[in-house]
């Protein structure tokens, strides 16, 4: 007997929750590709070809969601291109792809153009939330305290040197080279260089006087596409600095922001406390959640340079099959699961559980066209 919506949906969370069960209980091939012969017979009935594109800032961790979700269903082949919150909107609002990761909801034009590709509306689901952290390549230096206001006068080419008076007051006890700085931007239409000129206009008091956007707001300086693309151009030269989710860090030096009175370095905590400082765009459709984030939040331990990057999706889908596919995997990535499986493979903060359950409810509302 063919399972309703309700029961396939609940197949697909008892089958991931049962795999994922399984893998913590010392499976070694936690993506079931080696031997089955005593792994619980498949009861998903989902198939079929999901795509999507987007945000590189959450490309680990949508590899980490695509391998559990594909585990537990081995008939669906879930397709992610890392071309850029931008690039995935387009593409999503093209429809090109039946999904879209982005760093940046839609904006108000975006919403109104997705319903000719969406049967009614589309919406926006929290469903990665991560630090943006301040990266740098400094011989000699591997922290360092940088105020917004001084991240801004280097990024907008007003303090060009790593002993500039500015740096040096805020980092006392560090022994700074006269070594020029080249601050390096993403080239291409980024969420991640959205929520850092948010951040820089913001919380700078004045010293970034750009407005958020997702395009670098000029062209001076050293620029590369994506994140990957970042973090090379600043292991490459001396003396460079850049912005990039912070799951790209590496063996880098990173810079603690001031808040408050504290300087606080990025951490999935300070990430988190920075979202349960901020409010909800209470301006957005039932099921489209938005969160406003805080730049200027004083709470103890908050990182409020963040990036909240969204699942963009239909509300209503041509077909069941569809809309099965998408419930299924994004209720699996907002699980309690799908978000362990992001702060491995990531370093994200996972959503609280008051956020998942409302991201949970409006995944539920999400229907197929009669």
């Amino acid at each position: 007997m063919k399972l309703s919506l309700h029961g396939r949906i609940g197949a697909i969370a008892l089958t991931g929750a049962l795999a994922l069960s399984l893998a913590a209980c010392g499976s070694d091939d936690p993506t079931g590709s080696g031997d089955t012969t005593d792994a619980p017979a498949q009861t998903s009935e989902l198939s079929g070809d999901l795509n999507g594109a987007g945000a590189t800032s959450q490309e680990k961790a949508m590899d980490a969601w695509r391998a559990g979700f594909q585990s537990a269903n081995p008939d669906v082949n879930i397709n992610y291109d890392p071309v850029g919150s931008g690039g995935g909107r387009t593409q999503f609002l093209d429809g090109s792809v039946d999904f879209a990761g982005s760093d940046s909801a839609l904006s108000a034009e975006e919403l109104e153009s997705a319903k000719a590709i969406c049967t009614t509306e589309a919406i926006d689901l929290p469903q990665y939330i991560s630090p943006i952290a301040v990266v740098f390549n400094l011989e000699g230096v591997t922290e360092l305290n940088l105020s917004a206001a001084t991240i801004a006068g280097i990024f907008d080419n007003k303090i060009t040197t790593w002993d500039a008076p500015e740096i040096a007051a805020e980092n006392p006890d560090a022994t700074l080279p006269a070594t020029a700085i080249t601050p390096v931007h993403r080239s291409d239409e980024s969420g991640t260089t959205k929520n850092f000129t948010d951040y820089l206009a913001k919380a700078s008091g004045g010293a970034w006087t750009y407005e958020a956007d997702g395009n670098w707001p000029f062209q001076t300086g050293e620029s590369a596409q994506g994140t990957s693309g970042v973090i090379q151009a600043v292991q490459g030269a001396d003396g460079t600095i850049a912005y990039a989710d912070n799951s790209a860090v590496g063996t880098l030096g990173v810079a603690s922001i001031k808040v408050g009175e504290e300087w606080v370095a990025p951490s999935e905590e300070g990430a988190a406390a920075a979202v349960d400082a901020s409010p909800r765009d209470d301006e957005r459709a039932e099921h489209d959640i938005v969160i406003k984030i805080d730049r200027e939040t004083t709470q103890a331990g908050a990182y409020p340079l963040i990036l909240i990057s969204y699942g963009v999706a239909c509300l209503q889908y041509d077909t069941a099959e569809k809309a099965d596919l998408v419930k299924g995997f994004l209720s699996y990535v907002v699980s309690a699961e799908g978000q362990a499986a992001a702060e491995e493979a990531a370093g994200s903060a996972p959503l609280s559980d008051a956020l998942r359950t409302d991201v949970q409810a409006a995944i539920d509302a999400i229907t197929a066209a009669a």
